[in-house]
């Protein structure tokens, strides 16, 4: 009853109720403009369902998902972020305290309630409404901790406009009740995967309550270990009721090879395990930018994996990579063979190709594209046509099954409580999807020291070590490592050497992809021209360009391309919260500042 079949469906009757009644605002405190009687709206399932789809556009569009992690550990990239240099960031370049959109849904939520609507209808847009209020709430939690929860429509004149924020303890609970409520009301039922359910609210449940319950643990200085234990097991017991009621599965079709990367690439989601998407639609000229932000060497971030994270990429037999004698000497063509087969689903490597006209192309790392050749593919499409604008056809996920299992394996091994059974149907489940052969059915018992070592040197619990390397796999890309970093207390992670493959040697070009075609070639001193050789890049990694300035790519001593070494990344423990704008404090100024932004 409540599914929209189509994005013309849901685009044509947001288009229509805005010319039917403005509820949105710009501001907390901005008046509403009536523009028909409130029983048109409130008094029937069509009216309720018009209101409802405004609530949509606080979801990330694609484009949001796309750069969910162009500040991420694994990612080097053009530049380095402002946040990250010292005395670059700070109150007046801090945004997003903007809460456009929760006066238009607490105006919905206290309208809710006239008699001619079906009570169980009316409870159902409720819930429509407090999942998207808890959406809203968490992206604010996660950004500044305490912030004011507004659960009322607020008056121009309402003295709460001027209020402290309020405790995150207070946030979090409320986020959770409404996302409770949701998940028992909620009544859509949808394959289009564009569309909130119940499953979707409890998917985004156990998404919250890992964050927070690993938040607390781990972040000892507020005091709020008594809560982990229950924040917790909320998220498990969230993440099983997806799991065991909500139908879905791993996507498997295509095989190996195939299926993990299939989940992006595709126009309609891949139902049985895209939980939520931003959809595009090319009869609607909806479309997103992918390619051009992936594949342009001045429009995107040019994110490339680092070599670090890329050697926690498992072996096909489930044996760490950095196991092997000599992997820190592995030219790239060798390095990436017999790998979790993310590997080859996430990077350009082997035979990879591309459509380019009529031509299928095989297509190594571009170095005009990529500063350590480990060149992403994982959301982009193969046909180069779609290189030069917004022009991508693919569905991007939100939220996936996958995300599902990992919260729940996360969540039980924190707890203590994972069982070998629980590790087989969650990341045992994953790893053989991805075509790994050993150590899935049961929990690991023998920590990894390159994975401790060089990211969790805390963790001694081989199952929580393991579950976290799953986690930056599986999700590469989605917009989860920034804040991952953040709810373990790792921040440190940030100031990672940008590095890249393993050079064997200057002046010589290599073959990237085993193909018998030489693709690049690195120098200090470029070869006279009648030297190169045709169809190669050649790639300046001197020390010093020849106006007298640091090269910002060159090589360490263990000859691995590395990326902007010289520009200064420094984490600070005020990190873990941005700051409040400026702005806003000078006219609230009992907001207060997160701790380490005072000055």
């Amino acid at each position: 009853m409540f599914s929209l079949k189509s994005a013309y469906v849901k685009l044509s009757a947001i288009m229509l109720f805005v010319s039917f009644i403005v509820v949105s605002c710009k501001k907390l405190d901005q008046a509403p403009q009536d523009t028909a009687k409130r029983n048109d709206v409130f008094g029937n399932v069509t009216g309720l369902q018009l209101y409802a789809n405004s609530f949509y556009e606080i979801l990330p569009d694609a484009g949001a998902v796309v750069r969910g992690d162009a500040m991420a550990d694994y990612a080097a990239r053009t530049s380095v972020p402002d946040f990250l240099r010292p005395g670059a960031y700070g109150p007046r370049q801090s945004t997003d305290w903007v809460w456009t959109g929760l006066r238009n849904i607490n105006f919905f939520i206290e309208n809710c309630n006239n008699p001619k609507v079906a009570l169980a209808d009316r409870q159902h847009f409720i819930g429509l409404a407090r999942f998207f209020r808890a959406w809203f709430y968490f992206d604010k939690l996660k950004r500044f901790g305490d912030v004011p929860w507004y659960s009322k429509t607020m008056k121009v004149d309402d003295p709460a406009l001027y209020n402290p924020r309020d405790k995150r303890t207070l946030v979090v609970d409320s986020i959770i009740a409404d996302l409770d409520y949701a998940g028992t009301y909620i009544k859509t039922t949808d394959n289009t995967r564009s569309l909130i359910t119940k499953y979707t609210a409890y998917a985004f449940k156990s998404r919250v309550c890992l964050f927070e319950g690993t938040f607390r643990k781990y972040h000892d200085e507020y005091g709020l270990q008594a809560s982990v234990n229950g924040l917790l097991t909320q998220a498990a017991e969230a993440a099983q009721k997806v799991m065991t009621e909500g139908g879905f599965s791993l996507n498997t079709a295509g095989g190996t090879d195939k299926s993990y990367r299939a989940l992006f690439t595709g126009q309609a989601p891949v139902a049985s395990e895209v939980i939520l998407a931003a959809i595009s639609d090319p009869a609607l000229g909806v479309f997103n930018d992918s390619n051009w932000y992936w594949t342009s060497a001045t429009y995107g971030d040019r994110l490339s994996l680092i070599r670090t994270f890329v050697n926690t990429y498992l072996n096909i037999d489930g044996t760490p990579f950095t196991d092997k004698p000599g992997y820190k000497t592995m030219p790239f063509v060798e390095e990436v063979k017999g790998r979790d087969m993310r590997l080859q689903q996430t990077i350009r490597m082997g035979n990879y190709s591309r459509l380019n006209g009529t031509t299928q192309q095989i297509a190594p790392p571009v170095f005009s594209y990529t500063y350590t050749g480990y060149q992403p593919i994982k959301l982009t499409q193969d046909d180069a046509s779609m290189d030069g604008g917004k022009r991508n056809t693919n569905s991007v996920p939100i939220m996936r099954y996958a995300e599902v299992l990992l919260n729940y394996a996360e969540a039980k091994a924190e707890l203590g409580t994972l069982t070998d059974a629980d590790w087989n149907q969650t990341i045992g489940a994953l790893r053989r999807r991805a075509g790994i052969t050993g150590n899935t059915a049961t929990k690991p018992v023998v920590v990894d020291q390159y994975l401790k070592n060089n990211y969790f040197p805390a963790i001694s619990d081989a199952s929580i070590l393991e579950i976290r390397r799953e986690r930056g796999i599986e999700l590469a890309f989605e917009g989860f490592r920034f804040y991952d970093i953040v709810r373990w207390k790792r921040g440190e992670l940030m100031d990672q050497t940008w590095n890249g493959f393993y050079v064997p040697a200057l002046n010589v070009p290599m073959d990237l992809n085993g193909d018998g075609v030489l693709d690049v070639c690195f120098y200090t001193t470029l070869p006279a021209k009648e030297n190169q050789v045709a169809g190669v890049t050649y790639v300046n990694v001197a020390p010093t360009l020849a106006n007298g300035t640091a090269n910002p790519q060159r090589l360490n001593s263990d000859n691995e391309l590395t990326w902007l070494t010289t520009i200064a990344r420094k984490w600070d423990n005020k990190f873990y919260l941005y700051p409040i704008p400026e702005t806003d404090r000078l006219q609230n100024p009992k907001l207060g500042q997160n701790p380490g932004w005072e000055q």
